[in-house]
Order: C-alpha cells, then sequence, then structure tokens
C-alpha cells in the first residue's frame, strides 16, 4: 500500500476502541488498491474521552470519512451535522462522511442496509413479508428499522427482558411511527408466540450473539417443528460460518439458511460507497480475507 500514498491521497479514518483487531482497515485498503483507488484507510483508538477532539481533526484534516464502533456508536451523534434517516430512527452511527471534504459531517448507519443486502443477493425479498426476529441490541435495532424503511409488512420481535428490551420498546414505537411497517414486541419467553409467530412468517432473523463463542452450542430454536418448508433463517453470526441454529434449520427443512458473512461484507461495501461513490470489490474481499 505504501507505493500508493502520497500527497494527494485522501485518508478514511476508523475510530473505536479496542479496534486493533479489527479487519476493516485491511477490507477497505485491499478495495481501494483493487480498484486503483487514491485512499488510505486508518484505524485510532478512540473512546468517549477522545472524541469530541477526534471528530473535530476530522474536520480540520479534511479527513473524507470514518467508520465508528464501540463505544462512541451513540456519543458521536452529538458532534456531527446530519443524520441519515436510518441513523436518526436507530439512534446510533457506524459511518461518516465529510461532505466535499469541507466539514459538513454525515451520520449513517450500514448495518441494517449491509442485511438487507445480503438477503438480496441470496434473493430473498423483505417487502410485504412477515418477519419475526430476536435480538434488540445494536445490530438488531439496526436490522429492525432498516427492514421497516425497505418494506416489511409486519415485524415481530422477541427479545428477552433484559437490558435491551426497553431499547427494544423504543424501536417499536419508532417503527409504528414513522414507517407503514406494523411492529410488535414479546417476550421471548413467551414460547408459544413466538412458535406461532416463526409459523407465519416467511423470514425468522437471529439478531443475537447466540450460536457464537462462547454460546456456539445453543441456539433460540430446538423444536423441529418450528421449521417450515417456506422459511428463510438468517442468523447474523458469521464465526462458526453455520451456528447450531442454521444447521439445525437446513437440517429440518428450512427453504434457506444464510449466516452472518454477507451482511458483515455488505456493511463495509456501503461504508465504501459513502466514502468513494465506488462499488466496493465484495467477491474479491470475500476470497481474499474468507477463504474456507
Amino acid at each position: 500500500m505504501t507505493e500508493r500514498i502520497d500527497g494527494h491521497t485522501l485518508l478514511i479514518s476508523l475510530i473505536a476502541t479496542p479496534i486493533r483487531h479489527s479487519l476493516s482497515p485491511t477490507m477497505h485498503n485491499e478495495a481501494f488498491a483493487k480498484l486503483g483507488l487514491d485512499y488510505a484507510y486508518m484505524a485510532f483508538e478512540v473512546g468517549n474521552e477522545e472524541l469530541k477532539d477526534a471528530v473535530q481533526g476530522i474536520r480540520a484534516l479534511g479527513i473524507r470519512g470514518s467508520n465508528v464502533s464501540m463505544p462512541n456508536k451513540q456519543a458521536i451523534i452529538p458532534y456531527l451535522d446530519e443524520l441519515s434517516p436510518a441513523a436518526k430512527l436507530v439512534g446510533a452511527v457506524n459511518t461518516v462522511t465529510n461532505k466535499d471534504g469541507k466539514g459538513h459531517l454525515v451520520g449513517h448507519i450500514t448495518d441494517g442496509t449491509g442485511a438487507m443486502r445480503a438477503l438480496k443477493e441470496e434473493g430473498v425479498e423483505v417487502k410485504d413479508q412477515i418477519v419475526t426476529m430476536t435480538g434488540a441490541g445494536g445490530a438488531g435495532t439496526a436490522i429492525a428499522i432498516q427492514a421497516a424503511l425497505d418494506g416489511v409488512k409486519e415485524l415481530r420481535i422477541f427479545n428477552i427482558n433484559d437490558q435491551h428490551y426497553k431499547t427494544a420498546e423504543e424501536t417499536v414505537k419508532k417503527i409504528n411511527e414513522n414507517t407503514k411497517c406494523i411492529a410488535t414486541l414479546t417476550d421471548l419467553s413467551e414460547q408459544a408466540a413466538f412458535k406461532k409467530s416463526i409459523s407465519e412468517s416467511s423470514i425468522y432473523i437471529d439478531g443475537t450473539g447466540v450460536g457464537m463463542k462462547p454460546l456456539q452450542e445453543e441456539s433460540l430454536i430446538n423444536d423441529p417443528e418450528v421449521i417450515h418448508s417456506d422459511l428463510v433463517v438468517f442468523d447474523v453470526v458469521y464465526i462458526p460460518k453455520e451456528t447450531k441454529l442454521l444447521k439445525f434449520a437446513r437440517a429440518n427443512g428450512a427453504k434457506k439458511t444464510i449466516n452472518g458473512l454477507g451482511m458483515m461484507l455488505y456493511q463495509g461495501a456501503e461504508a465504501f460507497k459513502h466514502f468513494t461513490g465506488e462499488e466496493m470489490p465484495v467477491s474479491y474481499i470475500q476470497e481474499l480475507l474468507f477463504k474456507d
């Protein structure tokens, strides 16, 4: 990459902590190189205490954009000039663009669009569908909001009564007030309602971390009768490649099973397009970084 950097190179940042483990710098820099784009992507350890100064640095240095991860996804909002409709409803930002490099900072959230594109690339249409989903954390909230914006007819959210339940209540309220989607929230302990909802749905989305370490031997669905032949099962987890849920759904006749790798790639691709105006070479990046 070093031979590409010169006095005209434009900088994209990633601000979060901890962040040195992130694959985003590799993903974006390899995509820049593949397309011959004069950009460089660098990660910076930034927490809430340094965030205000970091955002001012984006303005002052003309950094063209930044990805944002924890713990800054909500804390950054007061320092921005504008929010996309989805970011406003989700109440979180993972991508910031510096409009024309002139200091007007716009916040976006690409987790939900990444998930919806992952489904679309698998031939799954969400518009006018009934969707059941679990999870009300950051990823779940973004997916729920984007699904509603993309025309899901009815969204039935199930979540345990934990610290995210109040967030889910707010998400349902926002969806019902701002979209045509009908959203409901039910405690996941009501298993009869959960099973009935899935039986009436064409898509089930697991937006939780169940299925990844240390919960790799767990699944929120264990009854074969819950799975039906018209059901698409989408799990946001991508390591392992096939979670216990996806194995179970496939073995019991689900129409299609999809892991979270596409969501991860396409949320990055959406950010890449915001930064550069170009399409990320997703197939190339997937082959480069996620070979079987």
